[in-house]
């Protein structure tokens, strides 16, 4: 059975409306306010810091990851093609890229929609990505085994594999795949050891035609995403393009976090240890034109929802972005 066809809106009201009204809401005054650590730290204490910092987000998320591994918790994001139809009108054999894969509720759609793409996907979770395999293997989707493939990766810690952007790499890599008969999770581990020891051949250009990023950037420290950002930009093709959506300024979530639950400034921690930042248009902007990106497109998407068990109308916001990549 086929999955319905799925609508896309972005303009149920204007972001500016809104900011007025949380701008000018003393309740929500602590959002706006510049953040200031407590302590100065040494340089030796930052390094440290910042290593247990990264640890403790990536087992933050792997728990999380855990609890919600019945693949009820994420519903497919079939409206990513309306919004993304590059992904479907694209050549065949085009090769995307989605970072941060979660259960497969984004590479689902997409090998739904084009039954000529292929997808890699990683994950810092090698439970996930097991996860991940079950639900497209159960899909409908035409040859989706040959077409859907994983690796396990923190892109914002060890950086994106070389053979990514190599095609002798990545025609290694997968004969490696083709022969390995461990179970899933040992290929897991095998996938990550040997994206760090292939070499970047000189002679090719390789690459994606696409990275997905989608509420992936905002789950790591904002110290971290211009050098993930970058990562991003090195796989991609000359002409390729990077297609984003993430949390945005003023979002109905980011106006519930308390205080005690900022970490830096829009930036925040939920009481299970997961990070979560709010963008505007400018810092996406100069996350993306700053790695080398060229701007196509970026806007704040506004969106009404009612919750249907108390009636209440709820106003989110989300970024989207598509940025290129210079030919």
């Amino acid at each position: 059975m086929e999955a319905a066809e799925a609508e896309y809106f972005s303009k149920d009201f204007e972001w500016d409306e809104l900011r007025a009204e949380v701008e000018n809401d003393p309740s929500f005054r602590y959002h706006l306010l510049p953040f200031e650590s407590s302590t100065i730290p040494s340089s030796q204490t930052t390094t440290r810091a910042t290593t247990t910092a990264e640890e403790e987000d990536s087992t933050a998320w792997k728990r999380f990851h855990i609890r919600h591994s019945s693949g009820k918790f994420f519903k497919e994001r079939r409206y990513l093609l309306k919004e993304f139809p590059e992904l479907v009108s694209c050549g065949e054999s085009s090769k995307v890229l989605e970072v941060g894969c979660g259960n497969g509720s984004t590479a689902l759609p997409i090998l739904r929609g084009n039954e000529h793409i292929i997808v890699y996907a990683c994950d810092c979770s090698g439970e996930i990505l097991e996860r991940a395999e079950e639900i497209i293997d159960a899909a409908t989707v035409v040859s989706v085994r040959h077409r859907f493939r994983t690796f396990c990766c923190d892109f914002s810690v060890t950086g994106l594999p070389k053979w990514l952007a190599c095609h002798t790499c990545r025609e290694v890599f997968l004969q490696k795949q083709q022969n390995c008969l461990s179970d899933v999770k040992e290929s897991h581990e095998r996938h990550f050891n040997d994206s760090n020891s292939l070499k970047e051949s000189t002679c090719c250009i390789g690459g994606m035609d696409f990275v997905t990023l989608i509420f992936t950037l905002s789950a790591i420290t904002f110290q971290r995403m211009p050098a993930s950002v970058k990562e991003c930009f090195s796989v991609l093709k000359p002409g390729g393009m990077l297609l984003f959506r993430d949390y945005g300024l003023y979002d109905m979530t980011m106006l519930r976090f308390e205080p005690n639950q900022r970490v830096g400034f829009m930036e925040y921690m939920r009481s299970d240890g997961t990070r979560s930042y709010f963008f505007s248009l400018d810092t996406v902007r100069d996350l993306f034109v700053g790695a080398g990106f060229i701007e196509l497109e970026l806007e704040y998407c506004c969106v009404k929802s009612v919750n249907r068990r108390n009636e209440k109308t709820m106003r989110r916001v989300w970024v989207h972005g598509k940025f290129q990549k210079p030919m």
